[in-house]
């Protein structure tokens, strides 16, 4: 297997929050991503999920780790080096209606990335370049003069997708892109998303809390509970055989459109409420909610470690 294109290493991102409180946002994560691959990274709203993605972007500046693109450490990059990097990394946010400035036309919308990286040569070619990335994403280039507000939901994250497009990036971050929009649109955005992928090359992180649209984009899927990676497997291998509790609790929560089946499988309701990212349990932190915990995992952290070829889960009982 060749190099990954993008390796995360021990990655942690904490926010001081004054009076001594420490928010561990992002605690200790490493996985790597390979060239034209899409790993998607799910789990509970709070879990770390979106911090984790822009630490990876440098949005965030790292509280310890690094990150590797195409063997550069980009937390050392500065300058012009710098620049270059932030044109081969791209993201597109969770909210399309926050993201997009409401007094700037889409034509300046998308076409300020090209004049920040001096992409076009003149208006005309700024104006084409343009046209044609709405065109790429399945919006009327004509529609180019117009203000965010005119837009739909699913519309204006389609001109998110065109500015991230817009400098050809190689590695696109998508933070729960599809989350703000109606459910009939979800599925044309990323079907949008794998097309571009397939005839551009990309490589992305999916960032997303529905279970069942990260099973049909990804690769692989990374759960993530309270800062921390608990399972990381091939998307087929985690939805078949999931081997850490807090991904078969999260699993057994997705409708199955099949009345029989739905009535008759086991629904596993977790206890309690997600503890704070501000004072985490000691030992596994999932113990304080999991069905079944010793008195080990109140003490004893487990390893993120593989349970089966290309499987890891941070358990002591995982099974698969």
């Amino acid at each position: 297997m060749s190099a990954p294109l993008i390796e995360i290493n021990h990655l942690r991102k904490f926010f001081n929050l004054g009076g001594g409180a420490t928010l561990q946002a992002v605690n200790d994560i490493t996985f790597s991503i390979q060239k034209g691959e899409t790993v998607g990274v799910v789990g509970e709203s709070g879990c770390g999920k979106s911090t984790a993605g822009r630490t990876i972007m440098r949005l965030y500046e790292p509280t310890s780790g690094g990150v590797t693109f195409d063997g550069q450490d980009i937390y050392k990059l500065k300058g012009a080096k710098l620049k270059a990097m932030r044109r081969d990394m791209q993201m597109i946010f969770q909210d399309p209606y926050a993201s997009l400035n409401p007094r700037m036309t889409v034509m300046d919308i998308i076409g300020e990335a090209l004049d920040i990286h001096k992409l076009v040569g003149s208006k005309k070619e700024r104006k084409h370049r343009v046209e044609h990335l709405l065109d790429v994403v399945g919006l009327n280039p004509d529609h180019a003069t117009r203000y965010p507000h005119e837009f739909s939901g699913g519309q204006r994250q389609r001109i998110g997708i065109a500015r991230a497009l817009a400098v050809d990036p190689r590695f696109i971050i998508a933070d729960e892109p599809i989350s703000a929009l109606d459910v009939s649109i979800q599925a044309q955005v990323v079907n949008l998303m794998q097309d571009l992928q397939r005839k551009m090359g990309l490589t992305y992180l999916f960032i997303a809390h529905d279970l069942s649209m990260v099973k049909h984009i990804s690769d692989r899927v990374a759960v993530m509970y309270l800062g921390k990676i608990v399972e990381l497997a091939e998307s087929s291998e985690l939805y078949a055989s999931p081997a850490h509790p807090y991904t078969r609790a999260l699993l057994s929560a997705i409708p199955i459109p099949d009345p029989e089946v739905e009535a008759n499988r086991e629904r596993i309701v977790l206890t309690g409420d997600l503890p704070s990212p501000i004072n985490p349990p000691t030992g596994c932190q999932f113990h304080t909610r999991c069905p079944i915990a010793t008195n080990k995992c109140k003490v004893d952290e487990p390893a993120l470690l593989e349970v089966k070829k290309g499987h890891f889960a941070a358990c002591h009982y995982a099974s698969v």
